[in-house]
């Protein structure tokens, strides 16, 4: 007896890419790729996806990239812990889907950070920065991890093809960095 196929959707598309992706890297994914692993043959997907790969693409950058910090009434927690508790768990976001993590960096998908972007501008509004500081700072906070993430997955391949025995702590880096662009803000509010 066979069980019925769960109904394709535009969830399930991304979920298999996101899938291939973190199990084979970014170069592998293809349309056919992605039907073969849905078990539907791949026009299918333009049904969902009717822009094709692009949309794809986009909506992997959506679905790793979409990362907001809590704005909530933070019971015993100021706006410097609440901002390292993001930061932490979306560098931990982005170096667990490396693969998408270029596409984050090269293709320009400013949807995709806004939600992101505003819950930080909220966090940063609530602990009493202006305006422009708020943006501005969320907009450095966004750039730190971001790029952190990516220099520490490039890093970690070139030593490990280099010398595998090398090497760096990344997550002390990180910390280091983080605290600096925090004391940072700290001086502008």
């Amino acid at each position: 007896m066979s069980h019925p196929r769960e109904p394709l959707t535009r969830d399930r598309i991304i979920d298999a890419a996101l899938r291939i992706v973190d199990g084979q890297g970014l170069s592998r994914l293809t349309m056919r790729r992605l039907g073969d692993s849905l078990e539907v043959e791949a026009m299918a997907i333009y049904h969902h996806l009717p822009r094709g790969k692009e949309e794809l693409l986009d909506g992997l950058i959506e679905h790793v990239a979409v990362y907001p910090a809590s704005v909530g009434n933070g019971a015993g927690q100021d706006w410097q812990q609440r901002l390292r508790g993001w930061a932490d768990g979306y560098r931990d976001r982005l170096l667990g889907h490396a693969g998408v993590l270029p596409l984050l960096v090269t293709r320009r998908n400013p949807v995709a950070l806004s939600g992101t972007a505003a819950s930080l501008q909220e966090v940063l509004r609530r602990a009493g920065f202006p305006e422009t500081a708020a943006t501005t700072g969320a907009h450095a906070l966004l750039s730190f991890v971001i790029g952190h993430a990516a220099l520490e997955v490039r890093g970690l391949a070139a030593r490990q093809a280099a010398d595998p025995e090398d090497t760096v702590d990344w997550a002390a880096r990180f910390t280091a960095g983080f605290d600096l662009v925090l004391a940072g803000l700290a001086a502008a509010r």
